[in-house]
């Protein structure tokens, strides 16, 4: 497999690829080799302000966007994924390459975010009020409305299925949009722009302008002409983006933050392989970088010494390696800055006291790669088992009882997400009403569809997206009320 054509690097506002006012580039890195892909231009302030601008003027009154039959939005989105699938090959390795993640984890991306265009098509013309049985000689209605130009910010995780969660829900609801994709991953975001033009969206639409956060991402929360700011990323910079929008002009604020999730392990499950499996899968998919992971295994103690040594087998036969290598299962961490933290992170569970049964090492001398690394003897007050490593590392911890697990997985400052594995209806039903998180999975994990609402509890976040919600976090609500006169007899 040989890397593939880059094609978009500018910014792209109103419907043109430009460069940057100032005329400044950034470079886009291969996390697998540590070399240079491109240059991308690098948009600032001025840029984003143009961007704004663009979008305001495509969310006017009158304007072909505004005014379009929501029948033909919904047919917009339909074409976007049918583009989508025409490119395929290519963005899934185009994915590949910038993030360094596995071809074939590329392609299970591509596959996600296709359904979510897709799905979102479908709500475009099914969103509507209601009529209100009001007191007295009155007719009130709701109208569902646009919430109008919206800022979304994207993570270097998972580029093409965020910005298929945060693009195709707006554009959905009538929105029009600035998307400032990770400075890590901004390729395939500007080629979705480029497929916009394909589609036919009107000009101010869809604007993508990547750039740094302390800058672009900056801009764009603080502008007092953007509606909605929607962010997906850490917890740390969440609470800056949010107060940004408090203190501008008090706009809209969807954010979907870091975790520390938490999946059980009752020591009733019938098939005990299959249940370290579903551990191994949660925690190490995506080089262990994805916000839900259940970075904190609970395995009961009847079964924990046993769970240990299938953990551990799995993560040693696990292969790690570049893109394109056959057969490869876990690529690098997607920079130099992650691969540190996750390596510290790892040195402090070492001595804490964790017992780092494999991994715990880079692999190789050139790239990010970390070996899959597994601990065990895991307790609550150690730095692995309280901070988000977002890295290939399982902490599994013992437990006893119910209750005793129940406190342990709520005492976090995250809730994003949980799981139970268990074969007994009532564990399942009393650990998913009693964990303070926003997805529970039972005997399974990471089963994000586009219909099933996603956000956290606590530090985690604030809304939710996909699945209804997700559509009426980018509308307002008008409740409009007519007083009817009686005719004279």
């Amino acid at each position: 497999m040989s890397a593939p054509e880059i094609k978009f690097t500018q910014l792209f506002i109103n419907n043109r690829f430009v460069d940057a006012v100032n005329g400044k580039t950034f470079p886009t890195l291969n996390p697998a080799t540590e070399e240079e892909i491109c240059q991308v231009s690098e948009g600032d302030k001025d840029d984003i302000d143009l961007a704004v601008k663009a979008a305001r003027e495509a969310f006017k009154l009158n304007s072909e966007w505004r005014t379009m039959d929501a029948s033909k939005r919904g047919h917009m989105l339909h074409k976007m994924a049918d583009l989508m699938e025409r490119d395929y090959e290519y963005i899934a390795t185009l994915e590949s390459f910038d993030s360094g993640k596995p071809l074939e984890a590329s392609r299970g991306d591509l596959d996600h975010a296709l359904t979510i265009w897709r799905y979102f098509a479908g709500w475009a013309d099914k969103i509507h009020g209601n009529t209100l049985p009001i007191d007295g000689n009155f007719m009130s209605l709701t109208r569902k409305e646009p919430v109008g130009v919206c800022g979304q910010i994207t993570p270097w995780n998972y580029p093409v299925p965020m910005a298929s969660w945060k693009m195709a829900t707006a554009l959905s609801a009538g929105c029009t949009i600035i998307l400032k994709p990770a400075e890590q991953t901004p390729l395939t975001a500007l080629y979705l722009a480029s497929l916009s033009l394909e589609v036919g969206f009107p000009a101010g639409v869809i604007n993508v302008v990547p750039g740094l956060g302390r800058t672009a991402g900056a801009a764009l929360s603080h502008h007092p002409d953007v509606d909605k700011i929607a962010f997906t990323g850490s917890t740390a910079v969440g609470k800056i983006i949010q107060a940004a929008c408090a203190t501008s002009n008090l706009k809209r604020c969807t954010l979907e933050l870091g975790g520390k999730s938490p999946l059980v392990v009752f020591d009733d499950v019938e098939n005990l392989d299959e249940a370290v499996e579903i551990c191994y899968d949660s925690v190490f998919t995506n080089a262990g970088q994805c916000c839900c992971a259940s970075s904190r295994t609970f395995v009961q103690e009847g079964i924990y010494d046993r769970f240990v040594a299938k953990a551990v087998e799995l993560a040693k036969s696990r292969k790690v390696g570049g893109q394109w290598d056959e057969g490869v299962q876990q690529g690098p961490q997607i920079d130099e800055k992650q691969f540190d933290k996750v390596l510290s992170l790892i040195e402090a569970g070492k001595k804490e006291g964790a017992k780092m049964e494999c991994g715990g090492k880079r692999l190789g001398d050139k790239g990010y790669f970390i070996q899959p690394t597994v601990f065990s003897g895991v307790k609550d007050d150690m730095t692995i088992a309280r901070e988000e490593i977002f890295g290939p590392v399982q902490s599994i911890f013992k437990f006893s009882s119910m209750e005793e697990v129940i406190e342990r997985a709520n005492d976090t400052s995250y809730g994003l997400a949980a799981g139970v594995l268990t074969s007994n209806i009532n564990n399942a039903l009393t650990f998913a009403q009693a964990v303070q998180a926003g997805s529970v999975w039972v005997n399974c994990f990471l089963a994000n569809m586009p219909q099933t609402p996603f956000g956290g509890f606590k530090q985690s976040g604030v809304g939710r997206e996909l699945g209804p919600e997700g559509c009426l976090a980018y509308l307002e609500n008008k409740t409009i009320t007519i007083a009817m006169k009686q005719k004279n007899s």
